[in-house]
């Protein structure tokens, strides 16, 4: 499992409406995507549930790299890039994956979580946490998912995870999700990922 997000960081004062529009409009593109597991369509808008800022955000997790490559070098990406400028794409390494026991329901709500590693750890010890935290937050009720990402150049751990209500028993920034394209949800393998 592969994970990639870029964020749009927006005008204090932008029309969110346009990202709404926009995703009803196109959401559906990648809803048969080859190699994709799940992506999400999110969004944060300023002044709501806490957020500083107004972003379009979304997040995907892959089954294969083919998949991916084929999104970000095959033209599909390059429309967003027209609209937008082309951002910065993060890319993490799976540790974890987890369906919640509300898996298979609409995802309204999104939580990442960041966390660095810190210099001097036991690697497996940190790992095993992080796989741990995904199976605790599936169990919480209300949890669609969760998945636990590491990105080995900046040493740093994203916890993300989708709910089916708007207080998620977790921290981190809250998104609202706007549409979910998940061709190959049921092929993103479960568990601990070595």
């Amino acid at each position: 499992m592969h994970a990639m997000q870029y964020e749009l960081t927006l005008p204090a004062d932008y029309d969110m409406g346009v990202i709404r529009a926009r995703v009803a409009r196109i959401g559906h593109l990648l809803d048969g995507w080859e190699g994709l597991g799940v992506k999400t369509y999110l969004i944060r808008e300023r002044g709501v549930n806490g957020s500083p800022v107004n972003q379009y955000a979304p997040f995907y997790l892959w089954n294969t790299v083919e998949g991916m490559n084929t999104f970000l070098w095959g033209g599909a990406f390059q429309g967003l890039s027209h609209d937008f400028g082309r951002p910065s794409v993060r890319q993490w390494t799976g540790l974890a994956y987890e369906e919640g026991g509300a898996a298979g329901s609409p995802a309204r709500w999104a939580l990442t979580r960041r966390q660095p590693v810190p210099d001097g750890v036991e690697l497996a010890g940190v790992t095993a946490d992080a796989v741990g935290e995904a199976e605790r937050l599936a169990r919480v009720d209300g949890a669609v998912c969760a998945a636990a990402v590491v990105d080995t150049d900046r040493w740093e751990l994203v916890h993300f995870s989708l709910w089916t209500h708007d207080s998620p028993e977790a921290d981190g920034d809250l998104f609202e999700v706007l549409h979910v394209s998940a061709p190959g949800r049921e092929l993103l393998p479960q568990g601990r990922q070595w």
